[in-house]
């Protein structure tokens, strides 16, 4: 189909990694559609405002008029959709822990990942929490290809945006090896299988922009705390 038959728009950010997921299932699905890059962080565009005044964040897709936001509900919608290529697994219970894991890394990976970042009063002790939760990820990894089986899927998608092309990028600014290969071997087996998928590559942030983006942010974040 033509991009105006499929009418998808997608608002987002190039180094969010919720939005940069959703891309990563058009673009596994292939999706045609209209994106529109948000530098939320610093200024809000009216329509975005417009379309998401709840959060004023950003993924915001739309699909013939309808709003969808936050990016596990529009990974869903994706799949439902679009058939072809489908990214959550088929069977019911794999498809709930797929889910379960996927709110894992969202809720709990990225709080302490934060924490991580902008607690370097108490480095040691955050980096070991962060460790201790990614373990459980090297384990559910170990003996698969991807998470979600043979080929890429919402798993996939969750971690290897919120991880390895976010998160990481944090540390390595901060001179930390977070995810050394000696420690999580299967984890870093699959990062790279992931690299080697050209609709992952083609949503990966730049490295180096990316780490200066980071560490904005951290900047941000210790100073709304110290003036709180």
């Amino acid at each position: 189909m033509s991009e105006k038959e499929e009418d998808v728009k997608l608002i987002g950010s190039w180094a969010s990694p919720f939005s940069r997921r959703v891309e990563m299932a058009l673009k596994l699905k292939g999706v045609p559609y209209d994106y529109s890059d948000e530098d939320y962080l610093v200024t809000k565009s009216p329509l975005l405002l417009q379309l998401n005044p709840i959060y004023k964040k950003v993924p915001v897709f739309v699909h013939k008029g309808k709003v969808l936001l936050e990016s596990h509900l529009i990974l869903e919608y994706i799949d439902q959709t679009w058939r072809r290529n489908p990214i959550l697994p088929q069977d019911p219970y794999d498809r709930a822990m797929a889910r379960f894991w996927a709110k894992f890394v969202d809720e709990q990976v990225t709080l302490i990942g934060f924490r991580s970042l902008i607690k370097s009063e108490e480095i040691d002790v955050a980096i070991k929490e962060a460790q201790e939760l990614i373990t459980y990820l090297e384990n559910e990894i170990t003996g698969k290809m991807f998470f979600g089986g043979e080929t890429i899927g919402f798993l996939d998608m969750v971690v290897g945006s919120m991880i390895p092309f976010c998160l990481v990028r944090g540390w390595e600014g901060m001179g930390i090896d977070m995810i050394p290969k000696e420690k999580f071997p299967e984890l870093n087996s699959w990062i790279e299988k992931m690299k080697e998928i050209e609709i992952v590559r083609e949503c990966i942030p730049n490295r180096e922009k990316n780490i200066e983006h980071m560490m904005k942010i951290v900047g941000r974040i210790k100073a709304a705390s110290k003036a709180a």
